[in-house]
């Protein structure tokens, strides 16, 4: 049991250090909400914003890193 949750330890510890490199490193080089297929719409006193494709890329990297994590 020791073995399992140390390894579960350090991909948390990974997982988080990553993020927070995304975090601060991210916005210069990825643009996440001006991705083609974000939609934002300003109207007078409305303001929607989905971030379609901003959520699609999001959704491929997590997918392709569990793959990766389960080999």
């Amino acid at each position: 049991m020791a073995p399992d949750f140390g390894k579960t330890l350090m991909l948390t510890g990974l997982f988080l250090i990553i993020v927070g490199l995304f975090l601060t490193f991210g916005s210069k080089y990825l643009p996440l909400g001006k991705l083609p297929g974000d939609i934002h719409i300003e109207r007078d006193n409305f303001t929607m914003f989905v971030p379609l494709g901003s959520c699609i890329l999001i959704s491929i990297l997590v997918s392709l890193l569990i793959w990766l994590f389960r080999k």
